[in-house]
C-alpha cells in the first residue's frame, strides 16, 4: 500500500526545525500510512539537521521580507520562484496535509495548499504571531499555538496545544546540586553575537570565582573561533566551546542554569525540562516576540530577565555569582516551572492533523 504524504514546511533555525521534527515523529508513530516530507530553507545548518535525522527534505530558495530594508528586493525577486517551486512540489507529493511551522519558507506552499482546498494547519511557537503566520491567518483550517493569550488573534482557529519540543527534554533526571555552578550559554542555533560577547566581557569579572563554574557555551558557526580563543585568552580554557550542541538535550541536563535568548523554542525547551533560566531577549526580533516570551517566564517566577538596553558585563556577573551562593534559589524557580502544563504538544497536533484528514476524507 503506498503511503500518503504530508509536507511540513518552514524552517531556517532550530527553533523551527525542532518542533517539526518533533511532530513528524509522532505522526509517523500514530499512522504508519503516512510519509512525511520536508520543505526547508537552503541553509547549511537546516540540512545537517535533516540529514542527522534521515529526512525526505526539499530546500526551497527563499528570503524573508519584514524587517530587511534594501535586501527586501532580492527577497521580492526570488518570490515567484519560491511559489513557482512550491506548486511544483504540491502536484508532485499529492500530500493530504500541510503544516506550516513559522518563519518566512512556509508562506508560499502554506497558502498554496489551502487555495488548492487541502487541509492545512500552522503552529505559532510564540507568544505574538510572527509576519508569515498572521499574513496566513485568513486562509489555513487551524492553528495550533503554544500561548493560550495567543488565541485571539486567530479568529476562532486556533487551539492551544503547548509548543511541541523533542520528547528526550521531557524525561530529563534532576540536576542534583553541587559546590560548582554549571552554566549553559546558547544564542540559538546561530548564535548571538550579543549573548557572545557578552559572555566573554563577563569572564574577567568572574575569574576569582573559575574553579565553581563548569561552562558550555555554544556559539554559532561565525563566532566559534573568536569566542573559543576569549575564553582561553581570559582564564577558562577548561570551557567547552562548540558551534553547535546536535545534542542539546543533554547539556540542558548538565547545567544549572540556562543563560539565553527567549526563542518560542527555547521556552519550550525550558518548560519541558523545568530548567531555569536568565534570559536576556533579542531587542530586534519580529514584534518584540522574544521580550514577550520571556515575561510568560518570568511571571511564573521560572527565569530572570536582563533587557538588552540594560545589559552589561557586571550585572550578568552578579547575576551568575548570587545564584551559584544561593542555589536554592536555582531549586525554586525549576519548581515554579511546573505551574506550566505543557503536556505532549507534538501528541495534540498529531491529533489535530489526524482528524483534519479523516474529516477531509469524508467530505
Amino acid at each position: 500500500m503506498s503511503k500518503k504524504n504530508i509536507i511540513i514546511s518552514g524552517g531556517g533555525t532550530a527553533g523551527h526545525i525542532h518542533p517539526a521534527l518533533a511532530v513528524a515523529e509522532r505522526i509517523q508513530t500514530r499512522a504508519a500510512d503516512i510519509h512525511v516530507v520536508f520543505v526547508g530553507t537552503t541553509r547549511e545548518l537546516e540540512k545537517k539537521i535533516m540529514e542527522r535525522h534521515g529526512t525526505d527534505f526539499i530546500p526551497l530558495k527563499i528570503e524573508g521580507l519584514k524587517g530587511k530594508g534594501i535586501k527586501s528586493i532580492k527577497s521580492l525577486i526570488l518570490l515567484p520562484y519560491a511559489f513557482l517551486k512550491s506548486l511544483t512540489i504540491l502536484i508532485k507529493k499529492r500530500p493530504v496535509l500541510v503544516i506550516g511551522v513559522g518563519g518566512y519558507s512556509s508562506g508560499p506552499i502554506v497558502l498554496l495548499a489551502a487555495l488548492m482546498k487541502k487541509p492545512t494547519v500552522i503552529m505559532e511557537q510564540n507568544s505574538v504571531p510572527g509576519f508569515t503566520n498572521k499574513a496566513l491567518i485568513p486562509w489555513v483550517t487551524k492553528a495550533a499555538v503554544a500561548f493560550e493569550n495567543s488565541l485571539p488573534f486567530f479568529k476562532g482557529k486556533g487551539i492551544y496545544t503547548g509548543n511541541p519540543v523533542r520528547k528526550e527534554f521531557y524525561s530529563l533526571p534532576p540536576k542534583q546540586r553541587e559546590d560548582r555552578l554549571s552554566l549553559l550559554i546558547s544564542g540559538g542555533s546561530q548564535g548571538s553575537t550579543f549573548l557572545n560577547q557578552g559572555m566573554t566581557e563577563t569572564l574577567p569579572f568572574l575569574i576569582n570565582n573559575r574553579d565553581h563554574l563548569v561552562i558550555y557555551h555554544q556559539t554559532g558557526q561565525k563566532d566559534y573561533s573568536w569566542v573559543k580563543n576569549s575564553y582561553s585568552e581570559r582564564g577558562f580554557p577548561q570551557a567547552t566551546i562548540a558551534p553547535y550542541f546536535f545534542n542539546m538535550e543533554v547539556y540542558f541536563q548538565k547545567s544549572d542554569l540556562i543563560i539565553c535568548r527567549s526563542g518560542a523554542t527555547t521556552i519550550a525547551e525550558l518548560i519541558a525540562a523545568k530548567k531555569a533560566s536568565l534570559l536576556i531577549p533579542f531587542a530586534q526580533a519580529a514584534d518584540n516576540h522574544q521580550f514577550f516570551n520571556a515575561q510568560e517566564l518570568s511571571e511564573a517566577g521560572g527565569a530572570e530577565i536582563i533587557l538588552e538596553n540594560e545589559f552589561n558585563a557586571q550585572k550578568l556577573a552578579d547575576k551568575i555569582l548570587d545564584l551559584w551562593k544561593n542555589k536554592d534559589k536555582i531549586t525554586q524557580m525549576e519548581k515554579n516551572l511546573s505551574k506550566f502544563k505543557p503536556g505532549e504538544a507534538a501528541d495534540k497536533i498529531t491529533g489535530i492533523c489526524l482528524e483534519l484528514i479523516k474529516d477531509n476524507k469524508r467530505s
